[in-house]
């Protein structure tokens, strides 16, 4: 079982930087591919950024692309996502997932523990 807890949250003007952190608990975090998810109110759920097991290997939501940066830290069983030049957009709430086997990093479906989420409010 993996237990997967965010961090980092909270209300910013656009134009900051906010970076939110995942704790994922349990023995395969080193072999877990980490992604980051977010759901506006009224919308669904939407990738924004995946890292590979090894870290050599990310992906991002156009949306995203330039400003965010995905990153882990295998010794702390963490990820990060540097979230820079937010835009009120960017507000929304924030899942921080893991995925033990292979597939489409951009999918849902594809992760197996799923994190409480943290809330990231952009204003204007």
């Amino acid at each position: 079982q993996v237990q997967v807890v965010e961090s980092g949250g909270g209300l910013v003007q656009a134009g900051d930087s906010l970076r939110l952190s995942c704790t994922a608990s349990g023995h395969t975090f080193s072999s877990s591919a980490m992604g980051w998810f977010r759901q506006a109110p009224g919308k669904e759920r939407e990738f924004v950024a995946a890292i590979s097991w090894s870290g050599g290997v990310s992906y991002y939501a156009d949306s995203v692309k330039g400003r965010f940066t995905i990153s882990r830290d295998n010794a702390k069983n963490t990820v990060y996502l540097q979230m820079n030049s937010l835009k009120p957009e960017d507000t929304a709430v924030y899942y921080c997932a893991a995925g033990l086997g292979y597939g489409n990093r951009r999918s849902q479906s594809t992760y197996d523990y799923w994190g409480q989420g943290t809330q990231v409010t952009v204003s204007s």
